[in-house]
């Protein structure tokens, strides 16, 4: 390290210099988009500290459709789903004795799968929180949930009541589900709810996802630790799919985003996402629209995601597209970390950071065009 340093003592100067000024400016006012398409979407939440970011984001975008349809605000309860989704991973986890992900990760089609089989509540009715409590932590709970299992399994052939157990720990921490509520005047269950006010259909909503290693326009199940219901995403060519996101949204359909925000140029505090040298950790400062962003390709993306450096962080809601000053295109990207940043809990991903770091989408079947439904044989 100190030959390199005195073979180049003016760009290593040079280096310390800019850094210094960086951090001592101050910070610069957030870039002004060019609004391109916005779409009404409900107010951004915080997941805290939990990982179910799949069902926030998931949630977000069914009520933005639910305010695309019949124009009406509904405040879901994502922790419903979340306690059904735990049940599923633990019937899944006993059946293959322990060989199985379980902990608090999902992916968008868990929450449509939950609402298609114990249908939704409205979160005045189910919050999750029990006491005094004021925000979630899942921590102590999804590592009580998996000593219990396996626990369970240890002495086979295994209890016939085991998920009695299971359930008490969830009604202990997240409250007993209700069989029967009000809302807005009539009664409901969890299933004429989905049914008669959000008008839910699981078929409503298609996944796709785009990689080499698997055949266009055909299904596969998708090779990420999270995936542990084997769900399967319909595969396009890279150009096909960022295109196929762009035309939904234009056409005023929200999106769910599955991609990898641990590299350098996801920064929430900076309000941008942008793809750009990861070998160099930015300050909030530095970021700009206009910063240059790395040249990839298909077989780079598909190289990044065989040697694990993308995988499947964090899950987000698009909710429009707008341009920087430049012109650059950006998706309008909603959060689940509560408001922080310099746009309230929002993000603007550009382009480029789009195409290299998404896993997966989960979209409106009615968003894609009759020439992509043909080619994936969905009717």
């Amino acid at each position: 390290m100190k030959k390199i340093m005195f073979l180049v003592p003016a760009l290593f100067l040079s280096a310390v210099v800019f850094a210094q000024t960086i951090s001592k400016a101050p910070p610069p006012p957030p870039p002004v988009f060019k609004e391109v398409k916005k779409i009404e979407a409900t107010p951004v939440k915080n997941q805290a500290m939990t990982g179910t970011c799949w069902c926030f984001s998931t949630t977000s975008l069914v009520e933005s459709d639910e305010l695309r349809r019949d124009k009406k605000e509904v405040d879901l309860s994502e922790m419903f789903t979340v306690r059904n989704i735990y049940v599923e991973k633990a019937k899944n986890y006993i059946l293959r004795q322990g060989h199985a992900q379980f902990g608090e990760g999902g992916l968008s089609h868990d929450m449509i799968r939950a609402v298609a089989t114990y249908g939704a509540v409205p979160e005045s009715v189910y919050t999750g929180l029990k006491g005094d409590e004021k925000s979630f932590n899942h921590m102590k709970l999804a590592a009580d949930l998996q000593h219990y299992l396996d626990s369970v399994l240890k002495k086979q052939p295994i209890s016939n009541d085991w998920l009695e157990g299971y359930v008490k720990i969830l009604d202990d921490k997240l409250g007993e589900v209700p069989k029967e509520f009000n809302y807005e005047g009539k009664k409901y269950t969890p299933l004429s709810f989905a049914k008669d006010v959000l008008h839910f259909n699981a078929a409503d909503y298609v996944p796709l996802t785009s990689y080499l290693h698997q055949p266009y326009y055909k299904p596969f199940i998708l090779q990420v630790p999270d995936n542990f219901a084997n769900g399967s995403f319909y595969n396009l060519p890279l150009s096909e799919f960022t295109k196929t996101v762009k035309e939904a949204v234009s056409k005023g359909y929200t999106v769910a985003w599955d991609a990898d925000v641990s590299n350098m140029g996801f920064n929430q505090q900076a309000g941008l996402a942008m793809n750009v040298d990861n070998s160099v950790r930015l300050p909030k400062e530095a970021f700009r629209t206009y910063m240059k962003e790395e040249a990839f390709d298909s077989l780079y993306r598909q190289k990044l995601y065989e040697n694990l450096s993308t995988q499947d962080d964090h899950l987000m809601h698009i909710t429009g597209v707008e341009t920087s000053p430049e012109g650059k295109l950006f998706f309008i990207v909603k959060n689940s970390w509560g408001k922080v940043g310099p746009f309230d809990g929002y993000i603007h991903v550009s382009e480029a950071y789009f195409d290299i770091n998404t896993i997966s989408v989960m979209l409106p079947k009615a968003a894609l065009s009759k020439e992509l439904l043909a080619k994936l044989g969905i009717k």
